[in-house]
């Protein structure tokens, strides 16, 4: 009887939808949670300036390295007690890292303005994917792959850009960086609706790396076509 029930209600993956919904919920409360130390990160940064002299390519190893670092942590303590906090720390270093442009932005006159706008912009994002994902019955986990090349993609161009320094392939990046972390929200989102994650630090981390990528590339673009320094 409990086989049948569960079969019924897993869309493919052996979960049910109690299982599903709480799994959910978890990763809702824990994304919530996660954007507080990220604030806290950026104030803390900003403040600081202590990510200021982060730039070029020191700034992308320090980056990678912390951001790979900690992602690897989350994946050993996902299943213990220390996993949540392991990912509350990586969300603060997260936001320090992230200050760096804020400050850039809020060098603008209209900086607070463009802040607010992209964080609004991102909240308007999840909301859209959130609300397609859960009434959209097509199988999506095909993306993954097509999305993944397109970050790869996406992340050599920010290589060679850092070289370039165009503001023209900047806006170009952004642009795509904004479609195809959107793309992945979809993805990541209907994966965990359809009981394909069932870790929900493992869904909050992926959630919280799509919304992060929105959220960058949305302040770039703002920042280059409606940054003034007047």
């Amino acid at each position: 009887m409990n086989e049948q029930v569960t079969t019924l209600g897993s869309a493919g993956y052996g979960v049910s939808q109690q299982q599903r919904n709480k799994v959910l919920r978890n990763t809702y409360w824990l994304l919530a949670l996660s954007l507080l130390p990220t604030v806290l990160g950026a104030w803390v940064g900003v403040a600081t300036g202590i990510t200021a002299s982060l730039s070029g390519v020191v700034g992308l190893v320090v980056f990678l390295g912390g951001a790979f670092g900690f992602m690897y942590a989350i994946e050993k303590t996902k299943h213990s007690a220390a996993g949540v906090p392991v990912l509350l720390g990586f969300t603060f270093f997260m936001g320090l890292m992230l200050s760096r442009l804020i400050a850039q932005v809020l060098g603008f006159t209209n900086g607070s303005e463009l802040v607010m706008t992209a964080f609004a912009g991102t909240a308007g994002v999840f909301f859209v994917m959130a609300s397609v994902a859960s009434v959209i019955k097509r199988d999506l986990s095909g993306m993954g792959k097509w999305l993944f090349v397109g970050a790869l993609v996406l992340f050599v161009g920010i290589i060679v850009n850092m070289f370039v320094g165009s503001s023209v392939g900047m806006m170009v990046i952004s642009v795509a960086g904004i479609g195809i972390f959107s793309a992945f929200m979809l993805y990541d989102l209907k994966r965990i609706m359809d009981g394909g994650e069932t870790n929900y630090i493992s869904a909050t981390l992926a959630l919280y790396l799509d919304l992060f990528n929105v959220f960058q590339f949305l302040l770039s673009f703002l920042g280059i076509m409606g940054g003034d320094r007047e």
